[in-house]
């Protein structure tokens, strides 16, 4: 038994001592400060470079854990950087305008990613930003004050605060929001229902902050993924006309989480922000030869809109309109449209809101905003 508990104690000695060697320190304006850094084991060229910004009270170590950072920056080849923030008395906290602090993590992060460039190779035309909650407001933060810098955001259920919406971005840059409806802790409208008071701008303030910023005009394109899964979620997808990029993800249904995977989930945050910062896509499960297309117009209308269908191998009979509660208001037998697959429908006697427009039971849907 003394020997087993010794090799026990050697193995949590070596363990405790590899997770040790990969936090790192580098000190910025006299204090010693924490990140880790995950590479891909072979790379020939210049790296990409993610810094991920984690949430209140987070620790990169276990963050690195859940994300598994590690098989991410093989699968990407990029480099992963996970800077921990400083305890500011209720555990580790960004500072991106939500308390009175004079500690300057946005000047930190961009000596942290100079200190970087000089030991790596890296691609200083490739520099990422992302967070989450917390994170996801030093993002929008990183994105103000150094955009000129960094070539893409994607923030997660984190806001703009009053203090940084009174700046005018350095320069535009490339924007991901993702936001969950039903999100209590950092609200869809600002409010956080959790802490009892307002947290920042609410969502559509932010897109038209970035909207300004970004020089965009018009309106977006709405568009969804495939309703695959039994998650009980709705991922809407807006694409602004933008000089710069800009889009939203609006999660229907969505809490305050990181859906991880899009094997669990019909997008998964890690594939979104992948594809939203390299204009690829990853490998994805679904066969998009076997999907429908469909196409409605006008979009937003003022109730009547039109449809469109090019049928795959197995044609639905059927297209079914939901409102945002998961009730059906209509549906369309396909039989009866025109001979180009063409048909109308209507819905004047509806709520203006969000529609989905469904084909394929479910493999094909369309976002309709009737205003």
């Amino acid at each position: 038994m003394k020997k087993l508990f010794t090799i026990s104690l050697l193995l949590l000695v070596c363990w405790m001592g590899d997770l040790a060697a990969q936090v790192q320190h580098f000190t910025w304006q006299g204090t010693e400060r924490e990140y880790l850094v995950r590479t891909p084991a072979n790379h020939n060229g210049t790296l990409p470079v993610l810094f991920f910004l984690h949430g209140l009270g987070g620790n990169v170590s276990n963050y690195d854990q859940e994300f598994n950072f590690a098989q991410i920056a093989e699968e990407y080849d990029w480099m992963i950087v996970l800077p921990q923030a400083l305890d500011q008395g209720i555990g580790p906290m960004w500072n991106a305008g939500l308390a009175s602090s004079d500690i300057d993590d946005s000047g930190f992060l961009m000596a942290l990613l100079d200190s970087l460039t000089v030991q790596f190779q890296l691609d200083t035309d490739s520099v990422f930003f992302a967070g989450v909650s917390m994170g996801g407001f030093m993002t929008h933060r990183m994105a103000i004050e150094h955009g000129d810098r960094i070539d893409a955001c994607v923030a997660v259920s984190g806001l703009i605060t009053s203090v940084d919406a009174a700046q005018t971005p350095v320069a535009p840059v490339r924007m991901l929001h993702i936001h969950g409806t039903n999100d209590n802790v950092v609200g869809y409208n600002g409010y956080s229902t959790a802490f009892g008071l307002t947290l920042g701008l609410g969502v559509d303030a932010i897109l038209d902050y970035w909207q300004n910023a970004n020089g965009c005009s018009g309106e977006p394109a709405i568009d969804t993924l495939p309703d695959l899964k039994n998650d009980g979620l709705r991922f809407i997808r807006y694409t602004y006309n933008c000089g710069t990029d800009l889009q939203f993800l609006k999660v229907v249904g969505g809490v305050h989480d990181w859906y991880h995977s899009s094997a669990q989930y019909d997008i998964g945050y890690k594939e979104a922000l992948y594809e939203f910062c390299t204009g690829r896509s990853l490998p994805s499960s679904v066969d998009v030869r076997e999907m429908e297309q469909l196409r409605v117009w006008p979009n937003p209308t003022n109730g009547v809109f039109n449809i469109q269908i090019a049928y795959s191998s197995s044609p639905s009979k059927e297209i079914k309109v939901f409102d945002v509660y998961g009730k059906m208001v209509d549906v369309i037998n396909t039989m009866c449209a025109s001979s180009l697959g063409t048909a109308q429908i209507d819905l004047s006697r509806h709520p203006d809101g969000i529609y989905f427009v469904q084909a394929g039971n479910g493999t094909t849907t369309k976002v309709v905003l009737k205003r």
